[in-house]
């Protein structure tokens, strides 16, 4: 049992360590580090509508069981004065691990990538309750709460960002205007 207990948690740290950190709460591989195998079953607890609150703003997101090799997202950041953006998200398994597909939409639907473009998240690391793609990390808290962090880039300088995420109960449907 405690040879077991041992390679459970050797097991643990070397799918996490393979990552290196890139910020505070996101990972990154090192040249020649391959990807941790994984699944959707890995990420099924993202299942479900979630609401939160990041840049400043507010964002809703909801994620769709896996089905057809795929979980489907989408993900509206808005304020009082409207929506700020869209994203339609897309996780799926590429090269026996996660991939995580973003395409951005302008308040009025515009693209941000070019048509056939899109920005790709990786996975870097996982465990249980941790996701790490390529620049955006979501530690699973409890049932009803993620802590999301993303890197975005200014030049040559990187910074981190935090998304609060709370889990909208099944029951809740809001009408507003």
């Amino acid at each position: 049992m405690r040879y077991l207990l041992m390679c459970i948690g050797m097991s643990f740290s070397i799918t996490l360590l393979a990552a290196t950190p890139r910020t505070e709460h996101t990972y990154s591989l090192a040249e020649g580090e391959l990807r941790p195998a994984a699944s959707l079953a890995d990420a099924a607890w993202l299942v479900g509508s979630w609401h939160g609150s990041a840049f400043g703003k507010r964002f809703e997101e909801v994620w769709s069981p896996p089905s057809a090799g795929t979980m489907v997202g989408t993900f509206k950041l808005f304020d009082d004065s409207g929506i700020e953006f869209y994203e339609i998200l897309i996780l799926e398994v590429q090269d026996g691990s996660l991939s995580l597909k973003v395409k951005h939409f302008s308040a009025d639907f515009h693209a941000w990538e070019e048509k056939q473009d899109y920005v790709n998240f990786r996975l870097v690391a996982k465990t249980d309750s941790e996701l790490h793609f390529s620049g955006i990390s979501f530690y699973r808290r409890d049932a009803n709460t993620i802590d999301g962090y993303i890197v975005m880039r200014n030049g040559d300088a990187l910074s981190e960002h935090h998304l609060s995420y709370q889990r909208v109960p099944a029951a809740t449907v809001q009408n507003t205007p």
